[in-house]
């Protein structure tokens, strides 16, 4: 599969192509900077571009921006990424003294995605912290995806099925992204209050 990381010189994203391209994927790094794109895709193995360049032709978008950065990338990107499906994994998340917590809108950062790009959008691995996903061990959890195209949604549980030891499970409709990504702020509270790396694993399936 070729895909596209937008945003992934970050934790997650260079995270991601770590495990992809050691799945045998073809992975591209995007960035604003072309620059650095190259310079932190070189180590790794894989390709670096602009994120306009790294989008044109990809299987499948994986858009690992910050969150806050995340809908005016995929509006701005969105021409360039044309019909292909858009993988979101961020989450909105407010961070304050005695914990974080879910962002106040009213829907998911992966449904205003999908009203600013032409292809179909899924949301996921939003429970896969990035030291889990770039440690040495593949991670012994399960990824959850969620979308309402199933084609879009069959790639992406077959990436999540490449870079976790766990399963990869079909959550729903896109709406559940807004459980999903509420689930961030969960598992960072629980890594942070009992200083771990919290994963998930879903039992009785």
């Amino acid at each position: 599969m070729r895909v596209a990381i937008v945003g992934g010189t970050g934790p997650f994203g260079t995270a991601l192509a770590k495990r992809l391209k050691a799945a045998g994927d073809s992975v591209v790094l995007g960035s604003r900077d072309e620059a650095r794109a190259r310079d932190v895709a070189a180590p790794l193995g894989v390709d670096g571009a602009e994120n306009e360049e790294a989008v044109r032709g990809a299987e499948l978008v994986v858009l690992a921006t910050k969150a806050d950065a995340a809908v005016e990338t995929a509006r701005d990107l969105a021409a360039a990424i044309g019909d292909a499906p858009v993988l979101c994994v961020a989450s909105d998340l407010r961070f304050a003294k005695d914990g974080v917590r879910p962002g106040a809108d009213a829907t998911s950062i992966a449904e205003r995605v999908a009203e600013v790009v032409s292809g179909p959008v899924v949301a996921g691995l939003h429970s896969l912290a990035a030291s889990n996903l770039g440690a040495d061990e593949v991670p012994d959890e399960d990824a959850l995806v969620c979308g309402d195209d199933a084609d879009a949604k069959a790639l992406a549980l077959e990436l999540a099925a490449r870079v976790t030891g766990g399963r990869a499970l079909d959550a729903g409709p896109l709406a559940s992204a807004r459980v999903l990504e509420g689930l961030t702020a969960v598992i960072v509270n629980l890594n942070r209050r009992y200083k771990a790396h919290a994963g998930l694993r879903v039992t009785g399936i």
